[in-house]
């Protein structure tokens, strides 16, 4: 048995506000490519106008959280960021939100409900090219 720490990424491109990109078959496949048995997984987004979180990935779900990020920090809302360059609704739904997800890794398989994914909000209000930072610490 021999313990590591990986490094990946995942890249992909988005197209804006608001965007839920489910990172499942992603992640398992790092876990599957670096033959981890057992540890832990950490993806985290480096940049301040998108999110990582977990959720049913889902239809009406995902339309549902939608709308409450949207009610939750309105677009357009006089928000004192927005003199800078009108996106303040998004550093605001990124930070309420948060930036890193952890996930337990078992037996070679991402540890999650039944009904639960791994996913990244694109919160931005323009596409974006993301490159979120993945690292796995366990052991083979």
């Amino acid at each position: 048995m021999t313990f590591g720490i990986y490094h990946s990424n995942v890249s992909f491109e988005t197209q804006g506000e608001i965007e839920i990109i489910d990172l499942t078959n992603k992640l398992a496949s790092l876990v599957s490519e670096h033959k981890i048995k057992n540890g832990t997984l950490t993806v985290f987004n480096p940049g301040s106008t998108g999110a990582i979180t977990a959720m049913e990935y889902e239809p009406g779900a995902v339309e549902d959280f939608k709308r409450l990020i949207k009610e939750l920090a309105p677009k357009g809302a006089n928000w004192l960021h927005d003199r800078i360059d009108n996106n303040a609704h998004s550093h605001l739904r990124a930070a309420l939100i948060g930036p890193s997800l952890t996930i337990p890794i078992r037996n070679g398989e991402l540890v999650m409900g039944t009904w639960q994914q791994p996913v990244f909000l694109e919160l931005d209000i323009h596409p974006r090219r993301r490159r979120l930072q993945v690292t796995i610490l366990g052991e083979k």
